[in-house]
């Protein structure tokens, strides 16, 4: 009897054999560290497989990919959510799709530590001490600062709570956000205008979704302050990236610093690349030993509970 053929995908950093007991699974797997560049690339490489482990969004898996492998029967994606699976299809394929626990407080860790880069300039000042120089840049303080924060649940909440540490006023507005949800974090609910007029710091912390794609676009971004900055870690789409761009070169804000984006990998030539008041790191939000421990742990286990025909934490 042939072995069950597992995939395992986007595994940039090789660490993904590490980070759990694959051999336990008594199934052949194989890790592919290359992103594929289209659907039919990944169609071609993963014809033969029976079990997909995707990485969050990172390859999409709509209908068309879905119908090109005929042979897949279980797609595991870390996390609960993945909006670049195509459900329904799956569905209708008889693939069943199911996730992984998701920790979380990584992304929120890196939304602050990207502030903190932003409010004392760290990258530019690193760069002139590997460079031969020395001081270049005046800091910003934390400390009676404004922060607002776009998306006070799971991760919004952490990060304001993080704020509220340094000694910061947080302001937080969301669409269904209530006063007592904002007192129970000790922030302050604001209307949306008001806290991108009144933050020196903006972070955003939602769910993509029909709602919040490209909530924060031109006439948004004209309303933050020459001296604010913009945080996104949440979904790239959800910021107009050519409205902040030319926002950023105007003058208009005082930079930005983005962990997501609309087409990932980044293109090699892409202007975030390049714009020196944009600090763009590369999805690294979730990306920790401890996060993928959890993550390719719950995969196998699921592969494990799939196999015995009792699939755990099955997406519908």
């Amino acid at each position: 009897m042939s072995r069950t053929k597992v995939a395992v995908l986007d595994d940039y950093q090789a660490v993904a054999a590490s980070c759990a007991d694959w051999p336990s699974l008594g199934c052949d797997v194989t890790f592919f560290e290359r992103h594929f560049d289209s659907a039919a690339d990944a169609a071609a490489a993963l014809q033969d497989f029976e079990v997909i482990v995707a990485m969050r969004e990172r390859t999409p898996f709509g209908r068309e990919l879905l119908l090109a492998l005929p042979d897949l029967r279980l797609l595991i994606t870390t996390g609960m959510r993945n909006a670049s699976i195509d459900l329904e299809a799956a569905s209708e394929l008889g693939v069943t799709v199911c996730g992984t626990r998701s920790p979380g407080h990584a992304t929120a860790e890196l939304a602050f530590a990207l502030i903190q880069n932003l409010a004392r300039g760290l990258t530019a000042e690193i760069e002139s001490v590997r460079s031969g120089g020395w001081q270049i840049g005046l800091g910003r303080d934390l400390r009676d600062a404004t922060l607002g924060v776009i998306g006070l649940g799971r991760l919004g909440s952490q990060v304001a709570r993080l704020g509220l540490a340094f000694g910061m006023e947080v302001l937080a507005w969301s669409e269904n956000l209530t006063d007592e949800t904002a007192a129970e974090v000790g922030v302050t609910r604001v209307s949306q205008q008001s806290l991108l007029g009144s933050s020196d710091f903006v972070t955003i912390h939602l769910r993509l979704s029909d709602r919040t794609r490209g909530l924060i676009g031109a006439a948004e971004l004209a309303l933050l302050r020459p001296d604010a900055y913009l945080i996104n870690t949440s979904r790239g789409e959800i910021v107009d990236e050519a409205a902040l761009l030319a926002e950023v070169r105007s003058g208009g804000i005082a930079g930005a610093a983005i962990d997501v984006f609309a087409d990932e990998p980044l293109p090699a030539d892409h202007p975030f690349r390049t714009e020196p008041r944009i600090l763009a790191t590369p999805h690294i939000g979730y990306v920790t030993r401890p996060t993928y421990d959890i993550f390719y742990g719950d995969a196998v286990a699921g592969i494990a509970a799939w196999l015995e025909g009792s699939p755990r934490r099955v997406l519908a």
